[in-house]
């Protein structure tokens, strides 16, 4: 154990990190962890539903895929907008989770001038961080402003639907701790996997599909087009929180392995 100092944006994230952690273990999504291995063998085409039907917007995701991944302070794979929908005499509150769509024809690709970004066989649209230099090209040319430069290792970032665990037969970090059971991730090229049952069964929506990108994400209950086609601008409100919190300091015992 190692005595650790972190800034206000490290406690800010600590401390979401622990109410989200105690409420996802009393309440862990309804899709079983080992449900990959249960899907087809080759041939697989990876994808998620979201049901904003069953999204409470506790952000467990957000801070889940945080810590799994070594997001830099400020910087999110994925995050839950708060967005308010106005529409007189009814103001109404939507929770939006976003992430990357890892898109059948992705506008990153063709733009990268080292081919860092590449698309795989099964979906998973990823960086070559040997090969790229941060340029920024991706970042301009994704519709859903799903990636970004990380601040740390000043190349281009992004949710990879967590591929290290998806080799382990585990769900992304997001699928496998959201509270409600929102985030349904699995094998689109199985018709049998829950999330192609899912699709099967319901009216599913992607995010901008004026854009032609193909997201292969899908939202269950998105029902506002305003949403959809990116013309209502979210509120994201961790990033206001970090804000708001500047000169905190905290030490604390914890695992030496930062």
């Amino acid at each position: 154990m190692a005595d650790k100092q972190i800034s206000r944006r490290q406690l800010l994230t600590g401390a979401i990190a622990t109410a989200a952690a105690t409420v996802a273990t009393s309440a862990m999504a309804s899709q079983p962890k080992n449900s990959l291995k249960q899907q087809s063998g080759s041939g697989k085409r990876w994808g998620m539903v979201i049901d904003l039907r069953r999204c409470v917007g506790c952000q467990a995701c957000t801070v889940a895929c945080k810590f799994e991944n070594n997001a830099p302070v400020g910087q999110f794979r994925t995050w839950v907008s708060d967005i308010e929908v106005k529409s007189y005499p009814d103001t109404r509150r939507s929770f939006l989770p976003r992430l990357c769509n890892h898109c059948e024809t992705p506008s990153c690709v063709p733009v990268c001038p080292t081919g860092a970004t590449y698309k795989r066989e099964d979906g998973l649209v990823l960086v070559d961080s040997d090969k790229c230099w941060g340029c920024g090209s991706c970042v301009t040319a994704c519709p859903y402003g799903a990636r970004f430069i990380n601040s740390e290792t000043k190349i281009a970032d992004k949710c990879t639907f967590c591929a290290h665990r998806l080799e382990e037969g585990l769900l992304p970090a997001c699928a496998e701790t959201c509270v409600g059971g929102a985030r349904i991730f699995g094998d689109l090229n199985d018709p049998q996997s829950p999330a192609s049952k899912l699709i099967a069964e319901n009216d599913v929506s992607v995010l901008k599909p004026s854009a032609g990108t193909k997201p292969n994400v899908f939202y269950i209950g998105l029902n506002h087009p305003e949403i959809a086609n990116g013309e209502i601008e979210p509120n994201t409100w961790l990033l206001d929180l970090e804000r708001n919190m500047d000169d905190v300091e905290l030490t604390f015992k914890g695992a030496s392995n930062d």
